[in-house]
């Protein structure tokens, strides 16, 4: 979901309303216990369940709509922050293989059918572009000025680099909360703001192991890579991967009560697989099996999918 917030940063986060919509979901993978907001159809979501006024759409007839702003074309670069205590933590081959092997798969091209004012539609590529530890920079209970500080500080510092076609992950240990809402109002948001007079997309990713009742399809039980944290977190962070890319900015694509792509199949996986290790699956990337949430294809009227065509 998206958000709006002060210093000039504006936001949108996995399930921020967290709806649940599991109508699909086969295999009755449980929906984690985090409550809904109201929408109103006249607004759109900051990211959190807050609502501001929404900017004319161009009417489409699958289910989400274009609102005239830019989308991110060619391929994307994604960049991880891995921030806290990370120490001996599987977490890092896990993501890093997902942001190796995401782009290019059939789930992935999904977005291929989401397009910009001009006809360019989304690229089926991602480049994993690099990553950087920050430990405890900013403390244990990060605001949502923190963490567009802990991403400024990483490219300011130059232990990344200052990229307008890349998204950066602050990607957070079980120990760190986000102190306007993560568990309770969200799992992971989305943004752009301004860094070094450039248009920086960044995007918050809590870890579920801290609140797996919440944040986690498995609250319990073995999950595809034997680590409940960076499984779920795989599914948060796609989720925020192509509303990234779709609405960057927060005024491109998003339906009528202001959802975006990734938040109207929120929770809800589709057909699943059971793995060797009798957890459930519903995707292969490269060598590793995951449970990711379905996203929205912009075609044949709309719908949820695991994959397109």
């Amino acid at each position: 979901m998206r958000r709006q917030v002060l210093i000039l940063i504006s936001t949108t986060l996995l399930a921020g309303t967290l709806t649940a919509v599991l109508a699909d979901n086969s295999n009755n993978v449980p929906t984690p216990n985090v409550p809904t907001k109201d929408k109103d159809k006249d607004t759109k979501p900051d990211g959190r369940g807050n609502v501001g006024k929404l900017s004319p759409a161009r009417p489409r007839g699958n289910g989400i709509s274009y609102h005239g702003g830019p989308i991110m074309t060619g391929s994307t670069n994604v960049y991880f922050i891995w921030y806290g205590n990370w120490a001996g933590n599987s977490a890092s081959t896990i993501l890093t293989d997902w942001a190796n092997n995401i782009g290019g798969s059939p789930y992935f091209n999904i977005n291929t059918t989401y397009y910009n004012g001009s006809g360019v539609f989304v690229t089926n590529a991602v480049r994993y572009a690099g990553s950087t530890t920050d430990n405890y920079s900013r403390g244990s209970s990060l605001s949502d000025a923190d963490v567009q500080a802990v991403v400024s500080s990483a490219i300011s510092s130059g232990r990344l680099p200052r990229d307008t076609f890349g998204l950066y992950f602050v990607l957070t240990s079980a120990d760190v909360n986000e102190s306007s809402g993560f568990c309770t109002q969200y799992c992971g948001w989305h943004t752009h703001g301004t860094i070094g007079a450039m248009d920086i997309k960044y995007s918050f990713i809590g870890n579920p192991a801290r609140c797996p009742n919440a944040c986690s399809a498995v609250s319990s039980g073995p999950t595809p890579n034997g680590n409940l944290g960076a499984d779920g977190m795989a599914s948060i962070m796609s989720h925020e991967l192509e509303e990234s890319v779709t609405d960057p900015d927060l005024n491109a694509w998003y339906d009528s009560t202001g959802a975006e792509n990734g938040d109207k199949c929120a929770w809800n996986f589709g057909a699943t697989q059971t793995a060797a290790n009798g957890s459930k699956y519903n995707i292969t990337l490269g060598t590793r099996q995951y449970l990711i949430q379905q996203n929205w294809v912009n075609a044949s009227g709309g719908f949820c999918a695991q994959r397109y065509p």
